[in-house]
């Protein structure tokens, strides 16, 4: 969180030429958001090589598979999850895994069952807009708030597919630089194997 702050100088009698310096803090200024270019240039920095192709939003799987055209490698979905204690956890997979919310949480180690995030809170944490939610909306969260559980079964796709912070483009990336992508931001992940998937 940054703060704006400067200093003012206030004559307190004029004629003893008297000086106070007077500290004003501003009110936190939150910073914006990532844009795919700030995404982009990040993943640049890393020496993490990225493809992104265009195509009207997508806002469910559904609509995915019909208009994302011919992307190869993995193509996945994101949820953005929360337990009883308010702990965060986003969990990627494959689109056409089955995730059982009611026993998740006891394989992923939380406080009680999960329930979604709220729109609120995923701008909040992950600076994303629902239907763009994405791992690599890690960049935003700089505060490490959201842990993320990666699909062994998804992970083994070479490459992988996700919307880079907008529902507007699909980036895709090698899953082993998806993982240097998440430690690079300082996020605790884990990848294991999630109950009920299909091929």
């Amino acid at each position: 969180m940054a703060f704006a702050a400067f200093s003012r100088f206030v004559w307190l009698n004029p004629g003893y030429r008297t000086l106070q310096v007077l500290n004003l803090t501003l009110t936190a200024l939150s910073p914006m958001p990532a844009t795919p270019d700030d995404l982009f240039a990040y993943l640049d920095s890393l020496g993490i090589a990225h493809r992104t192709v265009t195509h009207p939003p997508l806002f469910t799987v559904e609509q995915s598979r019909g208009l994302r055209g011919t992307i190869p490698g993995g193509h996945t979905k994101n949820l953005f999850l929360k337990d009883k204690k308010d702990s965060l956890v986003l969990v990627v997979a494959l689109e056409d895994a089955v995730i059982e919310l009611k026993s998740l949480h006891r394989l992923v180690g939380a406080s009680g069952r999960f329930s979604f995030g709220s729109a609120d809170l995923l701008r909040e944490t992950l600076g994303v807009e629902p239907g763009s939610v994405t791992p690599f909306a890690a960049i935003n969260d700089t505060a490490c708030r959201v842990g993320v559980v990666l699909d062994a079964a998804m992970m083994a796709h070479e490459t992988l597919n996700y919307h880079p912070l907008r529902n507007t483009m699909t980036t895709s990336i090698a899953s082993a630089d998806l993982i240097r992508f998440l430690k690079a931001t300082g996020h605790e992940l884990r990848v294991m194997a999630l109950h009920g998937e299909t091929g």
